[in-house]
Order: C-alpha cells, then sequence, then structure tokens
C-alpha cells in the first residue's frame, strides 16, 4: 500500500481512484464497510482504492485538550493495508486546510490531486471553512465533474449506529468487551518502545515506553494488560497511560511493566491489548508512595491476567 503524506506530495500526474474520506480512528466495524463497498468500486471500475484521512483529526484541532483518540496514526494506516486499501492520502489538519472552502477542497483535492472517479462518504459529512461543505455540495461537484458520489450506508449493532465516539465511550470507562463488539477485534494500542528515563528501574519496576502520538487517548489512567511481541509471544503486564504527573512529565505515554520479562524490546513495535482497568492516573506526594501504589496495581493486574484468557490461549 502507497502511503501519500501531505497534500503536497501528490503526484502531478495521479492516476485517477476511488475514494473515502474520514478519519477511520480505530477502524471499526462501520468503517470496514465502507472499505469493503469502496474496494467493489474500486474494481468494477478497474482503479485503486484511496481513503483519504486526516492527522490531527479536525476535533484535535480545534479542542487538544477535549478529543480523545482511539488508536496511533500508524496502527490506523496499518488496519486500512490488511483491509486492501490501495493507498492512504494523509493531510495535516492545519490552519491552511481549515481555511479552505468547499470549492477548493474539491477541485485541488479530490479533482487535481487525485483523479477522483467514485466518493463514498457520509450523507452527514463536512468539510471546508466553517464546515459549509455538505453531501448536497458534493452532489453538484460531482455533477461538474463528472465522478459518482455514494453515501454510506448505516451500520448498526444493538439498534445503534456503530461510530468512532461510540467506540471511545467504552473504551474510556473501561468497558473492552462492547468496544470489541463494535471494533471486530480487541482494543489495543500498537507503538514502538522508544528509551525512557528509566525511573522504573531505580524502583524495580522497568518499563516499556510508547510515546503516544496525541494529547489525549480514550484509555488514561492504570491497567491490567496483555502485550504480544513481535515474536508473537504474550506476556501479561500493568501499563499507565498519562503524563506522569508525579515526576512532572509532559508528554503522553503509554508505559507498561511487563511481568517476569527482561528482553531487550527497545526500538521493536509491541501491540498492548486492554484487559481491565485498575485506576485513574493521580499524583502522588512522594516517588516513595508512587512506588507503594505500583506495587499494590502490579498485584491486581497479575489476578486479572492470570484469569485471562487471551494469556493464556
Amino acid at each position: 500500500m502507497q502511503i501519500i503524506r501531505g497534500i503536497q506530495s501528490l503526484p502531478e500526474a495521479q492516476q485517477p481512484c476511488v475514494a473515502t474520506i474520514g478519519n477511520f480512528d480505530g477502524v471499526h466495524l462501520g468503517h470496514e464497510m465502507v472499505i469493503s463497498t469502496l474496494l467493489s468500486a474500486g474494481r468494477q471500475l478497474e482503479l485503486p482504492s484511496t481513503v483519504v484521512t486526516f492527522d490531527p483529526l479536525a476535533k484535535e484541532y480545534f479542542a487538544p485538550h477535549a478529543a480523545q483518540r482511539l488508536q496511533p496514526l500508524s496502527q490506523r494506516i496499518e488496519r486500512l493495508a490488511e483491509l486492501g486499501v490501495s493507498q492512504v492520502l494523509v493531510i495535516d489538519f492545519d490552519k491552511d486546510l481549515a481555511a479552505y472552502s468547499p470549492a477548493k477542497f474539491v477541485d485541488e483535492i479530490l479533482i487535481a490531486g487525485l483523479g477522483i472517479k467514485y466518493l463514498s462518504v457520509g450523507d452527514d459529512f463536512r468539510f471546508g471553512k466553517d464546515r459549509a461543505g455538505d453531501f448536497n455540495f458534493l452532489q453538484g461537484a460531482a455533477t461538474k465533474h463528472g465522478f459518482e458520489l455514494i453515501a454510506h450506508d448505516t451500520f448498526a449493532i444493538d439498534g445503534a449506529r456503530v461510530s468512532s465516539g461510540r467506540v471511545r465511550d467504552a473504551v474510556s470507562v473501561g468497558h473492552f468487551d462492547a468496544a470489541q463488539a463494535l471494533l471486530g477485534r480487541r482494543y489495543t494500542i500498537a507503538e514502538v518502545v522508544r528509551h525512557g528515563e528509566q525511573r522504573g528501574r531505580t524502583i524495580n519496576f522497568p518499563t516499556a515506553n510508547l510515546v503516544l502520538d496525541a494529547e489525549n487517548y480514550a484509555v488514561h489512567g492504570v491497567y491490567a494488560v496483555a502485550v504480544q511481541l513481535l515474536n508473537g509471544v504474550v506476556v501479561g503486564g500493568v501499563a499507565n497511560v498519562g503524563t506522569r504527573p508525579t515526576v512532572d512529565g509532559q508528554e503522553n505515554r503509554l508505559e507498561v511493566h511487563l511481568f517476569d520479562f527482561d528482553d531487550d524490546i527497545y526500538d521493536q513495535s509491541i501491540t498492548v491489548n486492554f484487559l481491565q482497568k485498575i485506576r485513574p492516573e493521580q499524583k502522588f506526594e512522594s516517588f516513595a508512595a508512587l512506588r507503594e501504589q505500583i506495587e499494590l496495581d502490579a498485584a491486581a493486574a497479575r489476578e486479572i491476567c492470570a484469569a485471562s484468557e487471551f494469556i493464556h490461549s
């Protein structure tokens, strides 16, 4: 799969394509239905399939403290590749894009940039400055430029539309079984292990440090987790997601202490499966108090991991 990063990276002579536009955060079952329809159209028209998505997400740009991301961009792209998408255009959502008129978005990105022949969007899709562009606007553009416009069908579970917001609601309160039903797979975060300050080693709790690509995630706090390594081995652990206020941390991190494990996994991608929330993140008066709480968290997580079919299957 080809990844095109930024509008400026679109080839001058882009091959015509079929496309869909959206955040695709989490790539849930509703998204998968959209992709399936897109791929079918691509086969019929003998054109490559394109997903147009954004980083940061629009709501992260306009309300960075309030928005919650489900998964890293890299994981979003990986899932789209697994589904068979030909290419992904990742557009930087910045002040320049926010100022695009609907006509400029269509003309520069969809027509000149992608050579679009078929476009699939939700009937509530809004775009352009002040969200002035809508499905009706796209219908006019489709007639003018000669591309086919299709509205997504609604995909529902238990009588309610499947959406990234619904998945976030489930994840944020630790209802991971409910999230799994909406995603069609377990809720995970996959990222590369980076070097940290190694504070955990000083209290015999070394951690694998994953720097997250957004200020806020739907998961936040302390969790029992099952971590899949590159070699396929699954190891239980306890994880903290947040800014580490006790040590005046600044960036949002996912830190995982793996039980009975001491191999070097720096610069490797690991997949963290969230089993159960233990408590919210909190600031402690001292590092000693933090260590005492971590010991309690680890004991609770060990019990949860011991009962997990995911780890012992």
